[in-house]
């Protein structure tokens, strides 16, 4: 003798949003990578005119871009996992790690990605349903966070060690040979 597990009001409204979520973050992703494509070409072309430094700088928006994208692979995967088994959202104690750290990176992602909003309104439902704890240690990227996601939508642009590596793997891309010796970091 079989019953039939309904969801909750809230849980098929989630359901619904990640859905509607998934087609704007592929419609996010066109224009991201469209400057990512042309961020690297752009380095490409400095190199070849002897422009480190702006090379460098400019290796700042491809990072940013190939973060955005990695992000939202990412944020796609947990909209598909918590729509694919949305039924357990009904009793969030009893929730595997996977399901939480979707959700956790859902609430995590809403407030850092402006592209998505469907994420902020799936975000209170979340939060009703997990609790005030794990809504605080969500938002701030702690706990069953993935570190991954943390890092590519907070991570820093900025780092030099970072910007070098981009600027080789496209030098070497280009044939140009690099010289960071004379190179003075500012």
């Amino acid at each position: 003798m079989g019953f039939i597990h309904r969801t909750s009001k809230q849980t098929s409204k989630v359901k619904t949003l990640l859905g509607l979520a998934l087609p704007r973050l592929a419609a996010a992703r066109r224009p991201r990578l469209a400057r990512r494509s042309i961020s690297r070409s752009d380095v490409g072309q400095l190199l070849a005119l002897g422009h480190l430094d702006r090379a460098l700088h400019r290796a700042e928006q491809f990072i940013e871009e190939d973060n955005m994208l990695e992000a939202f692979d990412i944020i796609e995967l947990y909209c598909n996992r918590l729509i694919e088994h949305a039924k357990q959202l009904d009793k969030p104690n009893e929730c595997g790690e996977d399901i939480q750290e979707a959700a956790a990176g859902i609430m995590f992602a809403a407030g850092r990605c402006s592209d998505l909003p469907e994420l902020m309104f799936a975000r209170t439902i979340l939060a009703n349903k997990f609790g005030g704890d794990f809504t605080a240690m969500a938002k701030e990227g702690t706990g069953v966070v993935d570190p991954m996601l943390v890092w590519k939508l907070s991570g820093n642009k900025r780092n030099m060690e970072m910007k070098k590596k981009v600027v080789k793997e496209i030098a070497a891309e280009n044939n140009v040979l690099l010289d960071f010796s004379e190179f003075q970091e500012g």
